[in-house]
């Protein structure tokens, strides 16, 4: 589970298995005091690496939250509150799990998804591809936006458990996949394709923003939430919308990042 500092200053950023790499730098994990009841929470023993092991640990490890930006939505969030948010990254590997972005609403997801809600012509009626979903934020908001149906996509095996449990409780359905949608050009059926918080490494960035080109040339509508990320392209993309997203300096630089987002022409 290599992390390394990302050359932008802003955090610590995971390279698990291909992406989405994103700042994770969460505080130590204290098991002294008033957290000693919290930490027990925590599996001594690795997850089981099974589909409702990874269900039963998020259930208990987070709790149901509305991002700040999309309050129509709810979702299984760690927050200071919660046992997730202190575990060190020794700690993760100790119990088998992969750094949690699924437990998080970045700035990239929650301007998409407000753009969408606030827009819901884009998706109505539509095919769409939520690309390295994590918890599923942006495709929940598609569903709810009216999309025929929706993909959440990440190679991450905890966001399989996130987005059906986050689905659920947005009553609303998306299919999932884990497998690597940058093996191979995008589905040919997906007419919308979103992709949130996606340029933090420069080889990843432009692994996935060609991908996207690729896709958008066959004629598949493709947006983009970003908060300005150290490898985000500055030009060839059409600015649709800028918002003022709440974060926190526990994840990011400031505690209300500049998030825009774009389609690819």
């Amino acid at each position: 589970m290599p992390l390394k500092r990302d050359r932008s200053g802003r955090g610590v950023v995971s390279t698990y298995r291909g992406y989405p790499p994103r700042p994770f730098d969460p505080p130590a994990l204290d098991l002294g005091g008033a957290d000693r009841n919290e930490a027990r929470m925590i599996p001594a023993m690795p997850i089981p690496a099974t589909r409702g092991g990874r269900r039963d640990f998020i259930v208990a490890n987070t709790r149901l939250q509305r991002p700040p930006h999309v309050a129509e939505i709810q979702l299984h969030l760690a927050d200071e509150i919660t046992p997730i948010w202190k575990l060190t990254e020794d700690a993760l590997e100790e119990i088998g799990l992969p750094p949690p972005f699924w437990a998080f609403a970045w700035a990239g997801g929650q301007a998409l998804a407000r753009y969408l809600i606030d827009n819901p012509p884009v998706v109505a009626g539509q095919r769409v591809i939520d690309f390295a979903a994590g918890s599923g934020l942006v495709g929940i908001a598609a569903r709810l936006a009216g999309a025929r149906e929706v993909l959440c996509a990440d190679i991450d095996a905890y966001c399989e458990a996130a987005v059906e449990l986050n689905a659920t409780a947005n009553g609303v359905d998306c299919a999932f996949t884990a497998n690597d949608l940058l093996a191979a050009p995008a589905p040919a059926w997906a007419e919308v394709i979103l992709a949130g918080d996606i340029c933090y490494e420069k080889p990843l960035a432009e692994r996935v923003l060609a991908w996207l080109a690729a896709a958008r040339a066959r004629g598949a509508t493709v947006l983009i939430g970003d908060p300005g990320r150290s490898y985000f392209p500055r030009t060839g993309l059409v600015r649709l919308a800028e918002y003022q997203v709440p974060t926190t300096r526990e994840l990011e630089d400031m505690a209300v990042k500049k998030t825009a987002v774009w389609a690819m022409p």
